[in-house]
């Protein structure tokens, strides 16, 4: 067996009324512990995070971004930037220039055409579009907020990274692995809650009534499905284990772009909901707020965070009334019906980590 890999880890609880004694403190001094100074000095350095959509509040509070931010200038990495699939809706979570500092922008640019192409061959999955504010950076910092996900589970570094760091383009390969979307119209209410919760206006009814899928926008995030009230609309297969191999070679790409030295993984496991936060609202917490973890080892820091998360202090609350949970694994695979792990063994086979690590507790 192999050495494990060191894990960072402060916790949300604390021991007196003392701002010293917060999570905020806490993670200050985590980073100061980390080894990010030793490699972002005098690099272009990225923060890549997910900054939210329309009305969701499950983000990380831009006060952690801050202290942050505040770090890399002190370490003296150059001209740092924040970044993410589009920026549109950031300021209203407080993601701003004049607050955190930094410039906010849109990882492919603000025409959504910068990228350098990358190629893959994994069924119908080619191309791997890195964006151009991603490939030019020298470091990168994956703030990842930790949640469930529909399409594979879990949502955490490796999907903050194949969903956010690359096209629309490879959005839609990756998630075309998992099948095609199929309408069936004597079920279908004409409700429109599928044309509402569609973030790429993919879809639409047309002139006679017919549900029409414009694939040329459509990245298969299955919100059309999820959201429909009579079940009218459904994947044509449940390849979800294709789909996370689709997010973990994706991945890879995305990080060959850099020195393995020159990235560290940062995980929030607050606000711990069960949809990912690209739907664009928020639900309650499925269990406690946890803490953050730091790593180098993108496996060792997404094993962890699942680790953490324990179906035995589900918050029901978190879940629709109603809703059955499976009985079977992960609190995640319970609620998604999907293994939430494969991910983690797809990253692993690709070298990019080890599921063994060790725990490094910062009070």
């Amino acid at each position: 067996m192999g050495s494990k890999s060191k894990v960072l880890f402060c916790s949300v609880y604390y021991d007196k009324y003392d701002a010293s004694a917060t999570l905020p403190a806490k993670f200050s001094r985590m980073i100061d512990r980390s080894d990010i100074k030793e490699f972002v000095k005098d690099k272009l350095t990225v923060i890549k995070m997910h900054l939210g959509r329309n009305i969701g509040h499950s983000t990380i509070h831009p006060i952690y971004v801050k202290i942050l931010v505040d770090k890399l200038k002190e370490y003296g990495a150059k001209n740092v930037y924040i970044t993410d699939q589009t920026v549109k809706g950031a300021k209203a979570r407080g993601y701003t220039e004049d607050y955190l500092g930094v410039p906010v922008v849109p990882s492919c640019g603000y025409t959504n055409k910068y990228y350098y192409e990358k190629y893959v061959d994994f069924r119908t999955f080619k191309n791997v579009d890195v964006a151009g504010h991603i490939h030019d950076a020298e470091a990168m910092i994956v703030l990842s907020h930790v949640k469930g996900h529909g399409a594979c589970g879990y949502g955490g570094a490796c999907k903050n990274i194949a969903m956010g760091c690359v096209t629309d383009r490879t959005r839609r390969q990756i998630h075309n692995l998992e099948g095609g979307l199929v309408w069936n119209e004597e079920l279908c209410t004409h409700c429109e809650l599928c044309i509402s919760s569609c973030n790429h206006n993919a879809n639409k009814f047309d002139d006679e009534n017919k549900y029409r899928v414009v694939y040329d926008y459509c990245t298969f995030c299955q919100h059309c499905v999820k959201v429909c009230p009579q079940g009218a609309i459904r994947m044509d297969d449940d390849r979800y284990r294709d789909f996370q191999t689709g997010m973990a070679i994706c991945t890879e790409e995305v990080l060959k772009v850099f020195d393995s030295k020159n990235v560290s993984y940062i995980n929030f496991l607050t606000n711990i909901t069960a949809l990912c936060d690209c739907w664009g609202f928020t639900t309650p917490s499925l269990v406690p707020d946890i803490g953050i973890m730091y790593s180098k080892d993108i496996v060792a820091i997404e094993k962890a965070s699942l680790d953490a998360i324990k179906v035995e202090n589900l918050i029901m609350a978190g879940i629709p009334q109603g809703y059955e949970l499976g009985t079977e694994g992960h609190l995640f695979q319970r609620l998604h019906h999907k293994d939430p792990f494969i991910q983690l063994e797809e990253l692993e086979k690709r070298g990019l980590g080890t599921q063994e690590y060790e725990i490094e507790e910062i009070k």
